[in-house]
């Protein structure tokens, strides 16, 4: 076949089969193009630092691609770059400013008040994901590379407040998009997320309104009833942002779920999380029709995503690294992850471009991260 691997430089051959229509690229960035995942994908010969680096460099060049050709905010590439990958940045080197300055540019200039919707029963502020994985993209790069709050973000954050629904929540709507922008508790667990990550945004916030919304989310946060078992183990993340809204009971249920529904090969699967209608307030026919018809959706297989947050999540909450749940899920990653460096995930939500799988591979690289195993990782030329 024309494409051994997934990652490959330009070359007469590929620009000529490109140009008849038989290959079509995820993401392209000068002579770099990666083409569409598959599960056809061979695995990597051996997990290590060059396998390491490889991720990264699939991280780069997809944020990189995506800037530059789309310019948008998202929850599958831009957004999961800055949330998940900068803070990487002293194992991968410095991160990609033009993604970050893309999403400050976004930020608008004067906040002005929204109109609330209605769509089939739900309703919701227009542009609430876009503005909440803008506000805590920039909240990280804050953070982790320049360590000081920018007006960016600052306005970003106030913007984002203009969203909040009356009962504190950020809702969600539009088409699932599985396993970002589901339920409205993980879209308001991100929101959470960016104002305890912005450099001393919350402790120094005056605003009585913003106080007071603030509170709001917290008090949703704490009480909402879960719509999954996915909110429910996530409430072992909401205990890292505030501490104070989750009880021992939830984090006790959080892992016994998570121990429940680890497979045999030490995976997990983020379909294992939730029924069907279950994951969204509607479900288009369209996702439906994808997700029972892949080839396992009688008995999921463990996906690398769902193992990657099950073990960012336990140790987010003190697991040891020694844990046989942890050890095992780490062996899954290394097994699968694929010669072009990322891991391949279907797409639950198009079935097309497969952008999950950039979402799973930041998640396998934190994952890594939190348990030493990028330790002493240099940065690699990207």
């Amino acid at each position: 076949m024309l494409i051994a691997l997934c990652f490959l430089s330009m070359s007469n051959a590929c620009l000529m089969a490109q140009s008849a229509g038989e290959i079509q690229f995820q993401y392209e960035l000068g002579d770099v193009r990666y083409s569409i995942p598959s599960a056809d994908e061979a695995r990597v010969s051996e997990f290590g630092r060059e396998s390491l680096n490889a991720a990264a460099k699939y991280l780069e060049v997809g944020a990189a691609s995506w800037t530059r050709g789309r310019a948008c905010v998202n929850c599958h590439t831009t957004g999961p770059y800055l949330t998940d990958f900068i803070p990487l940045s002293d194992h991968f080197g410095k991160p990609n400013a033009e993604v970050y300055a893309s999403f400050a540019k976004a930020v608008p200039k004067e906040i002005e008040e929204i109109q609330e919707v209605e769509e089939n029963g739900h309703r919701y502020y227009p542009g609430t994901f876009f503005s909440v994985w803008r506000s805590a993209g920039l909240a990280e790069w804050d953070r982790h590379i320049t360590g000081k709050l920018s007006e960016s973000t600052d306005t970003s954050l106030r913007e984002m407040f203009t969203h909040q629904s009356a009962n504190g929540a950020f809702a969600t709507h539009g088409e699932v998009e599985i396993p970002h922008i589901t339920t409205d508790f993980e879209l308001s667990l991100q929101a959470a997320r960016a104002i305890t990550t912005a450099p001393g945004w919350l402790n120094n916030l005056e605003d009585e309104n913003l106080l007071n919304q603030v509170e709001k989310l917290k008090e949703w946060l704490k009480t909402s009833t879960p719509q999954n078992d996915f909110d429910r183990v996530l409430k072992l993340q909401l205990g890292v942002y505030f501490p104070d809204c989750v009880s021992p009971e939830d984090r006790d249920k959080a892992m016994a779920i998570l121990a429940a529904k680890q497979h045999t090969d030490g995976g997990w699967s983020t379909r294992d999380m939730s029924d069907l209608k279950d994951w969204h307030y509607v479900m288009s026919p369209k996702v439906v029709g994808l997700i029972n018809g892949l080839p396992d959706a009688a008995k999921p297989e463990s996906d690398p995503y769902m193992t990657a947050l099950a073990i960012v999540l336990m140790r987010q909450n003190n697991v040891p690294v020694s844990d046989s749940r942890i050890q095992q899920g780490l062996t899954w990653l290394k097994r699968e992850q694929r010669q072009s460096g990322r891991w391949w995930m279907h797409s639950l939500y198009r079935g097309n471009y497969h952008y999950t799988t950039y979402i799973a591979t930041v998640e396998a690289l934190k994952a890594f991260a939190l348990c030493g195993e990028l330790d002493g990782l240099k940065p690699h030329p990207l």
